[in-house]
């Protein structure tokens, strides 16, 4: 372990864009978890996020992690940049030559997605306890852990993310061309989870349509994309606003999404692993 990390270590030091990169996603993921100390002007009003509470135990767990979450596709960038860039460099043909395996190009990769995951979770639980400590109306003790669960929902969203832009890096090699794919496939998810949605709630109104999209299964909401999104829901309707405007907010743990998400990644890997192995580089 220690030897591939020193080898990833060694080829994103020289790598600028690596850097700059990640020290701009983590000071950027910082700077959103102290959003709700801003005013925000609106409809001609002031909006604070944390007099509407953001920072409330136990909903700031599902706040910070779904603003952070937003921050993704930035830590991709890295993950993506960082892989193409050994092929169109023939830094891996180099690395082979030298003796590196196929298993260990993919273990140094997981090594670094699991690390920026690891990193990014930690300080998001960090500072999340920080602000509810300083600014929730309550800290007892049941109150501040009992949704503690998203924070391991959010490592689970991140992790299964990197992994299938590691997949798509490793697929394509290019990475105008990954990041094309993965805005065509986000599209045609998009497409396949409204088709279905329609087909599911066609001619039923009212509650009825209602409690069909709460309840029903969708297919399509175990795909990859969907799975994730769905660990962390919206919290918006968790705001004190949208309480006063009679807005319920409903959650029932995505037990499905959680296991969709580990099988993903897991296909992911195993896919990435075996086009290294079946090409002929």
């Amino acid at each position: 372990m220690l030897k591939l990390l020193k080898i990833e270590y060694y080829k994103n030091l020289n790598y600028r864009p690596f850097k700059i990169f990640t020290l701009l996603y983590f000071a950027i993921l910082i700077a959103l978890l102290f959003i709700g100390l801003i005013d925000f002007d609106l409809f001609g009003g002031t909006i604070n996020l944390k007099e509407e509470g953001i920072y409330n135990f136990p909903e700031i767990w599902n706040f910070t992690t779904w603003i952070v979450a937003l921050l993704k596709i930035f830590l991709g960038l890295i993950i993506v940049f960082s892989i193409c860039q050994e092929f169109s460099n023939r830094m891996f043909k180099q690395n082979t030559i030298d003796g590196l395996s196929r298993e260990e190009f993919i273990g140094s990769k997981l090594l670094t997605i699991t690390i920026f995951t690891a990193i990014s979770t930690l300080i998001v639980f960090a500072i999340t306890l920080f602000l509810g400590y300083k600014y929730s109306k309550t800290t007892e003790s049941e109150m501040v852990f009992k949704e503690i669960f998203f924070i391991g929902n959010y490592f689970v969203k991140l992790f299964t993310f990197f992994s299938f832009l590691m997949f798509l890096s490793i697929l394509l090699r290019k990475s105008m061309f990954v990041f094309l794919a993965f805005f065509v496939y986000w599209i045609i998810e998009g497409i396949l989870t409204a088709v279905e949605t329609f087909q599911k709630v066609s001619g039923m109104q009212g509650p009825q349509r209602n409690e069909v999209l709460q309840n029903d299964f969708f297919i399509t909401h175990l795909l990859p994309l969907e799975s994730m999104s769905s660990l962390i829901p919206n919290p918006m309707m968790r705001l004190d606003m949208a309480k006063m405007l009679g807005l319920k907010y409903e959650f029932h743990y995505p037990t499905e999404n959680l296991i969709a998400c580990i099988v993903w990644s897991a296909i992911f890997v195993l896919a990435s692993y075996w086009i290294l192995k079946k090409r002929d580089w």
